[in-house]
């Protein structure tokens, strides 16, 4: 059959679904919060608005823009235009000017009230918060990359940030980026004020955190708040000796084994707890851990790999293992900060105009979790590009009727119910929120 081609003047867009995540903005009283904070103004009576700016920033990052020059996809889209009344869209470089007039202290001040705000919104308390860094592998010479640790490409620059996330709702509480030659713990005690000051008025009940944190200072520093803690152990030849030497194991599992005992290092004013961990190789090749490589007959040694954490918990050491590893779920929030919200794209030639830009992405990546909890309520937790192309990406177009504004969704009919029970969920939202419900 032939093919034959026409045009409509009808303005569409392949973002319908998006009109969600403008009324969940809209309950959320995010312009009020924009007009709260100490947020740069423009120099120009031409110049967008900074509310503006973000929202458009969030929408584009949620439609899928990876770097600045994507959110060009956005600006030409007159229905999402007309959902937020704005009069005209920003192009590429206005963000990223935008971006440039947030200096240190002005990061320091906006984005401590806008965690403030977002968490004492959460009717939510006793957080697990887990520690851990990250690489952004950077091509051209912004200020900060440097030459440091980088296994995936080594020898080239980088930024290092360090990132605290909230493991019981899966949100981020605080971003810092940092030179790519900094190690771990740089700044380790800052960040860690700061972050407990961005989660103001919640108790933070346990700290975790890989080997890269495994430090004296660090370990009297959360004693002396106190704060309960349980931080992976370096494989120091002392450690390894230990764990060598320990006959008395108790069988979890198969091929599964606990025991715990006190360590004290040379540099430790009083010995702490360890909680050891072996698994047998055979029975479980997948088995996190390292191998003991001490003696030239490895003997028994080389049938298992080990893992081992100090923690001042009084917990048994089976339950203090099992907090652990929730952990890992960090992991996966970083390759979807990375792979989903192109965290790792978004950069600047100014060091703190960046920093400024991922806490926004880093928001952008809270609003879609809180989103996927009291909207969504769906049993797993989609990445945002399932969202994207089961939610959002909807063609769509308005119509005026009087002085109402309806917008056509061109959904299947079965799927049309969905929609409207998503809708009533995102119109009847209210602050602060309770994720328990």
């Amino acid at each position: 059959m032939e093919l034959k081609i026409d045009f409509t003047d009808k303005e569409i867009t392949p973002w319908g679904g998006i009109s969600l995540m403008q009324q969940f903005l809209r309950k959320l009283k995010m312009e009020e919060v924009f007009h709260r904070l100490p947020l740069p103004e423009q120099g120009s009576n031409r110049g967008y608005s900074p509310h503006q700016l973000l929202l458009h920033f969030w929408i584009g990052i949620w439609c899928g823009a990876s770097c600045f020059e994507h959110l060009e996809v956005t600006r030409q889209d007159e229905v999402i235009k007309e959902f937020f009344g704005w009069k005209r869209m920003a192009g590429s470089k206005a963000f990223q000017r935008y971006f440039s007039k947030f200096s240190q202290s002005t990061n320091q001040e906006v984005f401590t009230k806008l965690y403030q705000w977002f968490f004492s919104n959460l009717l939510f308390d006793n957080y697990t918060l887990d520690f851990d860094s990250t690489i952004f592998t950077r091509y051209g010479n912004q200020q900060g990359a440097e030459v440091g640790y980088n296994p995936k490409k080594p020898g080239r620059k980088s930024h290092h940030p360090l990132m605290a996330f909230v493991s019981d709702c899966r949100m981020i509480a605080n971003f810092w980026l940092r030179p790519g030659n900094s190690y771990t713990t740089n700044n380790f005690y800052g960040f860690l004020e700061d972050t407990l000051s961005k989660l103001t008025g919640k108790t933070v009940g346990l700290i975790r955190a890989d080997s890269g944190f495994y430090q004296r200072d660090i370990f009297e520093y959360l004693e002396a708040k106190p704060i309960n803690y349980i931080v992976a152990a370096k494989f120091y030849r002392p450690i390894k000796i230990k764990l060598a030497a320990h006959k008395t194991w108790l069988t979890l599992d198969d091929g599964l084994e606990i025991a715990e005992t006190t360590y004290q290092a040379e540099d430790w004013a009083s010995p702490r707890r360890l909680v050891m961990i072996r698994q047998e190789i055979n029975t479980r090749p997948k088995a996190a851990g390292k191998q003991l490589r001490l003696f030239e007959e490895e003997g028994i040694y080389k049938n298992y790999r080990y893992s081992c954490f100090i923690t001042n918990m009084n917990l048994p050491a089976k339950a203090v293992y099992d907090l652990y590893r929730g952990r890992a779920d960090c992991e996966n929030r970083i390759k979807e900060i990375k792979y989903d919200f192109a965290a790792e794209n978004f950069n600047t030639k100014d060091f703190w105009a960046t920093e400024a830009c991922l806490n926004f992405v880093m928001m952008a990546y809270n609003l879609m979790s809180l989103f996927r909890q009291v909207i969504l309520k769906e049993k797993t937790q989609k990445f945002l590009k399932t969202i994207r192309y089961k939610t959002f990406a909807i063609g769509a177009y308005m119509v005026k009727n009087g002085n109402s504004r309806i917008l056509k969704l061109s959904l299947a009919m079965q799927r049309r119910e969905w929609f409207k029970g998503l809708w009533a969920a995102s119109s009847y939202i209210e602050l602060p929120v309770d994720l328990s419900s």
